[in-house]
């Protein structure tokens, strides 16, 4: 924050005309949490992909009407069979290196993400059989069965793409990441900052206006929309719902919110070695029945939390509409504490650390404790929480999921019983075999009853209990101008620029 502030007076110190144009060609954007990779292929947050967004370039973007978009790939087409995707890609583009793009590049990059060790992508990328290169500017994907989500994937971490020559260095593709977005990597300070720069060889860099980016991780909801009044950030990425009213009001300031695609919930660590308690299936139904989520949406969400009770957003082609959202009944859930042999319930529950994280986690406790089911909280960094889930090191972990644009991002790797993001080691492989029939579909048609039959499933089981979708609610001053939001959440700056 001091640095923040720092930059702001010495942008205020200078007085010629050449300085001024320069402090107004710079755009600040507060975070709710601290980045935890600009690795594509480790990356498992949304503030992440937020700034990976600018920064890397994928094969295909999506517009706000959710339809796939050309980016690094102009064109593309599948064989008769599904198994074959040929990309046509974008002609005369260079990495930040100057390295050239090319198949080549797709071929090595798309290798890396679904092979190894640490990629956080292999679960979406597993249907690849291998990459081959036709030509500089033709790529073949070649699958080893249909993947209906293939171009979703494509369109974000997955499909993004590194400078080759950078990728033998696993080190340095973590601490300063070469790619060939509009921006270019220029510094990170953990917990502080993250800076980019125009890269003015981008193929669209005259849609860019915006010279310099600083992304800043204030937790704080008060304190990072104080800093937007105050005009210490010109932008901020999820305004807390309790300050909505307040921010509409506000004329300097201009309020945009969009319905996202992803949740909040709670995931069960139900692994051989787990708290046995949530081992139990009619324990994590226990939970469910004890949680209002009305109350939530209320007290905590401002309205802006929708209830949730699956895992694919209501707007989308595949929800089903026959789950309903379970009401709250504390005196089941402690019958069916009782049928499964317990009093009295004590778990932990971990979350990043933020002002609505630690709000939600307070009334959980308070809710459930009416029973019999006692929370000890474990409010951790963002980031820290996250790795503790990978390892397995949580009873309740709460947290969020973005949203894809395919249901096969928001279920096949969170609840297949080898998913890259399934925290909890929930496997059923009755869910296995529905999730993965659906990626070899092309339909609608032929893909619901798959996805309907596997949720109907997992709201019996819970694995993970959704509570609200997923809100994207966003504040900036008035001098930006050209902000256009989209249901993935995620910050995009063409057009933007600050005036005034």
């Amino acid at each position: 924050m001091r640095n923040v502030l720092l930059d702001l007076v010495l942008a205020a110190a200078l007085t010629t005309g050449a300085a001024s144009a320069m402090a107004q060609s710079t755009i600040r954007i507060g975070l709710q949490e601290d980045i935890g990779s600009l690795d594509p292929a480790r990356s498992s947050q949304v503030v992440d992909r937020m700034v990976l967004r600018s920064l890397c370039s994928s094969l295909v973007d999506i517009g706000t009407d959710l339809q796939f978009v050309p980016m690094l790939a102009t064109a593309w087409n599948v064989s008769a069979d599904g198994k074959t995707w040929t990309f046509k890609l974008r002609k005369g583009v260079k990495f930040h290196d100057d390295e050239p793009f090319n198949a080549a590049a797709v071929k090595a990059n798309l290798d890396r993400a679904r092979t190894m060790q640490a990629s956080n992508r292999k679960s979406e990328l597993s249907s690849i059989d291998h990459v081959d290169v036709v030509d500089d500017s033709t790529v073949n994907i070649v699958l080893k069965t249909p993947d209906s989500a293939l171009l979703a994937t494509l369109s974000d971490r997955a499909g993004m793409m590194l400078a080759p020559k950078t990728l033998a260095d696993d080190a340095s593709v973590q601490s300063k990441p070469v790619c060939s977005g509009p921006y270019k990597f220029v510094q990170r300070v953990q917990n502080d900052r993250v800076v980019l720069e125009k890269f003015p060889g981008f193929w669209e860099a005259d849609k860019y206006p915006i010279q310099k980016v600083v992304f800043l991780p204030i937790p704080d909801t008060t304190v990072r929309l104080a800093n937007v009044r105050s005009g210490s950030l010109d932008m901020l990425e999820r305004l807390s719902p309790s300050d909505v009213k307040s921010v509409k009001r506000d004329a300097n300031l201009t309020f945009i919110s969009m319905d996202g695609l992803g949740y909040y919930g709670l995931t069960f660590n139900v692994a051989p070695n787990a708290n046995k308690a949530l081992r139990d299936k009619r324990v994590r139904q226990a939970f469910d029945l004890a949680i209002d989520r009305d109350a939530i949406n209320q007290v905590i969400g401002g309205g802006i939390f929708t209830p949730a009770n699956q895992a694919l957003p209501h707007s989308g082609q595949y929800y089903d509409a026959s789950i309903k959202t379970t009401k709250r009944d504390v005196a089941k859930a402690k019958a069916l504490l009782k049928s499964a042999g317990f009093e009295k319930v004590n778990v932990t529950l971990s979350f990043g650390n933020s002002t609505v994280s630690n709000q939600m986690a307070q009334m959980l406790q308070a809710m459930l404790a009416e029973a019999g089911i006692t929370l000890k909280l474990r409010p951790m960094d963002y980031a820290a929480a996250l790795d503790a889930a990978h390892r397995g090191d949580f009873d309740v972990l709460y947290n969020g999921w973005s949203g894809r644009v395919d249901p096969d991002g928001n279920l096949h790797q969170f609840v297949s019983c080898k998913g890259n993001l399934n925290y909890g080691q929930y496997c059923n492989a009755e869910v296995d075999k529905l999730l993965n029939d659906a990626r070899v579909k092309s339909t609608v048609a032929e893909r619901k009853p798959l996805y309907d039959a596997a949720n109907k499933i997992l709201s019996d089981e819970d694995p993970i209990l959704y509570l609200y979708v997923q809100p994207w609610p966003y504040v900036l001053t008035k001098k930006v101008q050209g902000f256009v939001a989209y249901p993935d959440g995620l910050i995009r700056l063409r057009g933007v620029a600050i005036k005034g």
